[in-house]
């Protein structure tokens, strides 16, 4: 099978242009004032080589960052252009500085009337614009493969009058500006990246911490996939055809892949079917347009696949709805993905705000916005996949343990067997909880009843009782430290720690 990414630079062949306004491109804004920021981090942990400068210099990886963020005010005279966004393309390719007229020829935009009129044309953010005061959740933007952390700035900005924070970083290749190809190593690297801007939000004043979530494009999709996999700081992904449905075997061979960690609630929204003509004369493989094994084997997520049926796969980011080349094969008119992008743009809002802000069930909040949308089939249809209840784990017995202090743990555990008849604790899970309980003199006596419940369900477990006489002993209650110790003899009489302990009580 061809590479999907270099399949899809194939879509994009047309001598016709889009010829949209910036502002086309945003439903109705939120309430909030867009702020945005751009400034350079460095990642210290890994080292990165600067393609442009031909030598042999290796320095700390830089991380360029673009944040949007709620603001107290912004005037119009100062909003940010898409040139002014472009200035950051330029510093992002490493290209700072480029002649600004040369722009569009050199990131492989056309360079026509019809471009060069977008340039100057502004959207609603306010550069250095003083931030709100209060906490907000957090989208990490992840651009598509190659890419500007100002791709999709429309989006971005529309999530922020919205109320969320949203930070974005270019896709970057392991050692330099290049990226391999959607290698393992290009996706490793850009989880990496993410995970980096992860822990720059945790540092923000205003950002809820506990409310970060996922957005991501294409290559960026996937890289979020691998992220929410091993991240429980995320709380939701939003998947703007995501390359974790064409290249899935690229996503299943990374290391730290597990489809039972990722258990988030997951929106993606799709391309339209790729044409016959366009499938055969550029050679794609048919599959693409229907298999998608990543949402059909995901067991824990609230997981929903919508397809938008006007658009292709650029029109996914605005960058891509304003500038790139029309297919005249495949791609609908100006209006039609003027449209479809506006919904892109509302329904990953309604997403974010239904699981990350309403404090009723985000599934049923999030269902009854798109049912009161009454979109028309020609726009956009989906599907929605209830997760699996997942097994409860000693971890989620704990939690609720530490809820009721510890008190009736038989009958907790009685009830939770009752509407889980698989539940089973492991005995050595058990007694290495009571005993990081029990030696802990702050918690000692939660520790004791732990192994209380754990000796009732083990009732022929010597080592159960073995550590419980070891409980007992640490809180000085002797008498029941030598009956327990004797438990566990009357078990295994080869006990040498029993043994040992009753000859020193007895000595005592």
């Amino acid at each position: 099978m061809r590479n999907f990414f270099t399949l899809i630079l194939l879509f994009f062949v047309s001598v016709s242009w889009a010829q949209n306004k910036v502002v086309d491109l945003y439903p109705k804004l939120g309430p909030y004032k867009i702020g945005f920021g751009h400034y350079n981090k460095v990642d210290d942990s890994r080292t990165y080589e600067r393609s442009g400068d031909w030598t042999n210099k290796v320095s700390a990886r830089p991380m360029s960052i673009s944040l949007w963020y709620p603001a107290e005010s912004s005037g119009a005279a100062d909003r940010i252009s898409v040139l002014d966004y472009m200035e950051i393309l330029k510093e992002e390719e490493e290209w700072e500085y480029l002649p600004t007229e040369q722009i569009l020829n050199w990131f492989e935009f056309p360079n026509n009337e019809k471009n060069r009129a977008i340039l100057p044309q502004e959207g609603y953010a306010t550069k250095d614009a003083i931030p709100s005061k209060g906490k907000f959740p957090m989208v990490i933007y992840t651009p598509g493969f190659g890419a500007s952390s100002i791709e999709n700035f429309a989006i971005c900005e529309f999530l922020t009058s919205h109320g969320f924070y949203v930070m974005a970083s270019p896709s970057v290749g392991p050692h330099s500006r290049r990226l391999e190809g959607a290698t393992s190593k290009d996706l490793e690297n850009q989880a990496r990246d993410v995970e980096f801007l992860i822990s720059e939000a945790l540092k923000l004043p205003y950002v809820n911490t506990d409310k970060i979530t996922l957005m991501g494009f294409s290559f960026g999709g996937m890289s979020n996939a691998l992220v929410g996999m091993r991240n429980a700081r995320v709380k939701a992904i939003v998947s703007l055809d995501g390359s974790e449905r064409y290249n899935y075997s690229r996503l299943s061979d990374a290391p730290y892949f597990d489809l039972k960690r990722f258990d988030v609630p997951y929106l993606h929204l799709a391309q339209k079917e790729i044409p016959q003509q366009v499938l055969k004369e550029d050679n794609i493989p048919e599959i693409l347009n229907t298999e998608f094994r990543f949402f059909d084997e995901l067991v824990y997520s609230d997981a929903y696949k919508m397809r938008m049926h006007y658009l292709s796969h650029s029109q996914f980011s605005a960058l891509g709805v304003l500038m790139k080349p029309r297919d005249p094969r495949q791609d609908k008119s100006d209006g039609e993905i003027i449209l479809s992008y506006q919904w892109v743009v509302k329904i990953s809002s309604a997403f974010l705000n239904a699981y990350l802000n309403d404090t009723s069930d985000g599934g049923s909040t999030f269902g009854n916005y798109m049912a009161g949308q009454n979109l028309p089939k020609a726009v956009m249809s989906g599907e929605y996949k209830k997760p699996v209840q997942q097994p409860m784990s000693l971890q989620d017995f704990h939690e609720l343990a530490i809820q009721q202090e510890y008190n009736e743990l038989r009958e907790l555990y009685n009830d939770l067997k009752s509407a889980n008849p698989n539940l089973e604790f492991p005995e050595g899970s058990l007694n290495n909880l009571g005993l990081h309980l029990v030696f802990n003199p702050e918690t000692s006596k939660y520790g004791i009843k732990i192994f209380l419940l754990a000796v009732s369900l083990y009732p022929n477990s010597s080592n159960l009782y073995d550590s419980l006489a070891e409980g007992y002993l640490f809180i000085g209650d002797k008498p029941n430290a030598i009956l327990n110790f004797k438990k566990s003899l009357a078990l295994y009489s080869n006990n040498m720690n029993a043994i040992k302990r009753l000859e020193e009580l007895k000595e005592e």
